[in-house]
């Protein structure tokens, strides 16, 4: 992987991002719309807290970057009342059908090279039927 300027190593990142998801999806069966809005507002506040306190120094009231994370929730199947009543009855997956849905995404940005970034992770939800795509965003003052 390239150089990275970001204020917390990746591989921390990648670990937080993990930890969140797990955390917060743990007891989803499947995808249910009227739910996600909740669901990534858990994964938003839960990262920025987690970034905050990694990223800001030890005796600091706060870290020298800003930071913007984004959560996104993608669907890969329907589920249907009939399939769901079926699957109950069957003791099956309750994710519906459909198969997997496309999603394609660019960010890009006009900042300092040296001081301000971006980083995005992806948790593999594919046992519930969805997907988590977290981008977060980081910029020095």
């Amino acid at each position: 992987m390239a150089e990275t300027n970001s204020p917390i190593p990746l591989k921390r990142l990648e670990q937080i991002a993990n930890d969140v998801c797990n955390s917060v999806m743990e007891s989803v069966e499947y995808y249910e719309h009227p739910k996600t809005a909740q669901w990534n507002e858990t994964i938003v506040n839960k990262m920025l807290k987690a970034v905050l306190a990694e990223a800001t120094p030890s005796g600091a009231s706060a870290p020298s970057y800003k930071f913007a994370i984004n959560s996104t929730i993608v669907q890969h199947f329907v589920p249907t009342s009939s399939q769901s009543s079926q699957a109950s009855e069957e003791g099956t997956s309750k994710k519906g059908h459909g198969g997997k849905r496309g999603m394609h995404s660019a960010t890009g940005g006009y900042w300092n090279e040296k001081t301000d970034g971006m980083w995005s992770f992806k948790w593999d939800g594919e046992a519930k039927g969805l997907d988590v795509v977290i981008m977060l965003i980081w910029i020095g003052i």
